[in-house]
């Protein structure tokens, strides 16, 4: 499954679109999610049964991070937009990848999720956090796909939006009392502070490929498959390392519990208008 395959088979849909050897960066792309994933599941199931959420959080993000690559390594999931500020002679089309928008719409908000729930966040705190990673996201997506300078102002719409998810990582997050104590405190400063600087960079790229039409798809997909490699497996193989030491139990999630026997029988109720006989 080469590049020249799979632009002869879903021919290109647009003036400016990726090349060959895009196309085969994006199938290497592919295979390091996919060997990811294989690792991760094999990591989960070597874990207890009831200490697995992060480790299937991160199954999931991966899941979706492969399913997006394939589909770009095959020429599909994307639609031709006129560009704003044209190269030469009259607007050209460029091939805008709404396919990794919806890859975003899942994994941004669950790496943020992933690094939250190691915090003393409340759950209002995280679900405003979540809606901001939802903004960031659809605000790039529309601002892609709009043509007019307006594009702009939804890519204003989404560096706000990010900025708010900065404040919740590096500022807000750390004033909380960790459950895990020191050692849990000092892997989500690192973790923090690295995926935040990663935030940092995909609003440049943005403003250079979708928005400006400065560089190609091909460097396109070159740069933002490096963030992705970089904000995904590397980010959660780093922040899973942190938190081997730390007890599962002290992040207190009731709801993950697992338990290997069935729930005892609830008594039989008396019937109406009868009182229960007092226990023993």
């Amino acid at each position: 499954m080469g590049g020249n395959r799979a632009l002869q088979l879903n021919p290109p849909n647009a003036d400016l679109h990726i090349s060959t050897h895009a196309s085969d960066w994006l199938w290497s792309a592919f295979s390091v999610f996919g060997l990811s994933l294989l690792v991760m599941v094999g990591l989960d199931l070597l874990r207890a049964r009831g200490t697995r959420l992060f480790h299937q959080l991160a199954i999931i993000i991966l899941a979706t991070f492969t399913l997006g690559y394939y589909s770009m390594a095959s020429d599909l999931g994307a639609t031709p937009i006129a560009v704003e500020f044209r190269g030469r002679g009259s607007y050209p089309t460029r091939q805008i990848w709404y396919v990794r928008y919806i890859q975003w719409f899942i994994t941004f908000p669950l790496l943020v999720l992933e690094v939250l729930l190691a915090t003393g966040l409340s759950l209002s705190d995280i679900v405003t956090t979540l809606f901001m990673c939802i903004v960031v996201v659809i605000s790039g997506l529309v601002g892609a796909l709009v043509h007019s300078t307006y594009k702009w102002g939804y890519f204003s719409f989404g560096c706000a939006a990010l900025i708010y998810v900065w404040y919740s990582l590096l500022i807000h997050g750390t004033r909380t009392a960790f459950p895990g104590g020191g050692v849990l405190r000092t892997g989500y400063l690192r973790s923090a502070s690295f995926l935040s600087f990663m935030l940092i960079t995909y609003p440049i790229c943005w403003a250079c490929s979708e928005g400006g039409n400065v560089i190609s798809n091909s460097s396109e997909m070159i740069w933002y498959g490096i963030l992705d490699i970089i904000a995904g497996p590397v980010f959660l193989f780093f922040y899973l390392w942190h938190l081997m030491d730390v007890d599962y139990a002290t992040f207190g999630f009731a709801s993950g519990k697992y338990t290997d026997t069935e729930p005892a029988a609830a008594a039989p109720s008396a019937p109406v208008g009868e009182k229960s006989a007092p226990p023993a």
